[in-house]
């Protein structure tokens, strides 16, 4: 027999004090984030204020993307084999030490765009092995009733991020040179690297020749289960639509305020901190209600409610930039809401040893359409305005969250979760 958290809704790794565990991983996770985020923040804006291209910025998004679709899947099943907090440990690291780079790049001499673009691909491929192995470690550290709550308390630190990182980084960037600017990751990574080092991530037991299957059959074994959950892969392929109109807006926020509605660094910081606000009531409202009983009804209201904001920001006027703070407040508030409720839809159902490799597949399928986005972003954008992918996005985030309603198959995902298979020798190791 296996423990209850191998067959996928257990709960092996909770037993004990797992809220002072959970939280001082989250802690330094937490500090990571702001890290990066800040440096995210200072590297757009860069490429903003010195090029104001939208072909760049499409570019620099593509790169902090393609990753995600061309080696997340391979890194799950690795995330599924290894130890994931040696996981989380060396992708910390291995960002850090692209960050120092690119800070000794800025330090000697003039920067090539193409440095920038390297380094945000690089820093993306460990976020491919990070993401993963955080989602995985949670289902085995957090009590399944909690898990939608966590979810919430993870949109409003990242929603936290948002609103300290541009406010931060908009200071930093007009008082430092950007190397400066940049070494404030190494610090954060250095803070998550040691709230590692200083807790015990429960793992996965592996089954006896485990190690032997092939990537390929691992890949294959994740593929059948998500297949399998009809739900999931009609959520699935929704949000992907929703990412191939939503991130090329994303992307060019910076522009749309530089340039449509004709603000300066302080106004871009400050759309990011009202971002930021928005992510954190989202994340707290979720996080002390739960959300309805059925999680999907939640997720999709917010979706489609989401839609309607984002729609009101690219059929506003030039003068209308207080509109767009307000909207993009509501906008927030509500992605949060998605986002937390989806992940924890997805945490409850996929069995614990596959989790890596799983969520690693769903976060590729999600995230690939936002390249083929951005490809044509560009172009589109020097033609037709940036707003338009504001209101296209909006349209059909409102469009598909509304009409979820009325496909039982989507209604009902958490009814129809795949049957939980044991797996000899498989097991939490504490």
């Amino acid at each position: 027999m296996v423990d209850n958290a191998a067959n996928g809704r257990g709960n092996g790794g909770t037993n004990g004090p797992w809220k002072r565990r959970f939280f001082t991983l989250w802690a330094g996770q937490a500090a990571s984030l702001f890290g990066s985020a800040l440096v995210q923040w200072a590297l757009f804006f860069w490429l903003a204020v010195n090029d104001g291209s939208p072909v760049v910025l499409a570019i620099a998004g593509a790169m902090g993307l393609l990753p995600q679709v061309l080696l997340a899947p391979f890194a799950g099943v690795y995330v599924d084999r290894l130890d994931r907090k040696k996981v989380m440990l060396l992708a910390d690291l291995l960002t850090a030490v692209s960050t120092s780079l690119l800070m000794l790049l800025f330090f000697a001499g003039p920067i090539e765009l193409w440095h920038i673009f390297v380094v945000m691909f690089f820093r993306s491929a460990m976020q491919a092995f990070h993401w993963p192995a955080m989602q995985a470690s949670t289902t085995l550290m957090v009590p399944e009733e909690h898990l939608a709550r966590v979810g919430g308390l993870n949109q409003s630190m990242m929603g936290l991020s948002s609103i300290v990182s541009p406010a931060l980084g908009a200071v930093l960037y007009v008082a430092l040179p950007m190397y400066l600017v940049l070494s404030v990751d190494l610090v954060t990574a250095a803070v998550a690297n040691a709230t590692l080092l200083v807790i015990r991530v429960p793992e996965i037991r592996k089954a006896t020749g485990r190690l032997k299957a092939s990537v390929i059959a691992d890949l294959a074994e994740a593929y059948r289960y998500l297949r399998s959950w009809r739900g999931a892969v009609l959520a699935i392929a929704m949000f992907s639509l929703v990412n191939f109109l939503i991130t090329p807006a994303i992307t060019f926020f910076n522009l749309l305020t530089l340039y449509y509605f004709g603000q300066g660094p302080y106004e871009a910081a400050l759309i990011d901190v009202v971002a930021g606000i928005g992510m954190v009531l989202g994340g707290l409202v979720l996080g002390i209600w739960g959300g309805t009983r059925r999680k999907i009804f939640t997720g999709m209201g917010a979706l489609a409610t989401a839609g309607g904001g984002t729609l009101l920001i690219g059929l506003l006027p030039p003068d209308g930039f207080l509109f767009a703070i307000a909207a993009t407040l509501f906008v927030c508030i509500n992605l949060a809401i998605v986002n937390g409720t989806i992940i924890a839809i997805l945490q409850k159902g996929i069995r614990a040893d596959i989790q890596g490799r799983v969520f690693a597949l769903v976060g590729s399928i999600a995230a690939g359409m936002g390249p083929l986005g951005l490809a044509i972003a560009g172009p589109t954008a020097n033609a037709l305005g940036i707003q338009i992918w504001f209101i296209a996005g909006g349209l059909f985030m409102a469009i598909v969250g509304a009409a979820a309603f009325l496909v039982p198959e989507i209604m009902k995902i958490e009814d129809r979760i795949p049957e939980q298979i044991a797996v000899e020798g498989v097991g939490i190791t504490q």
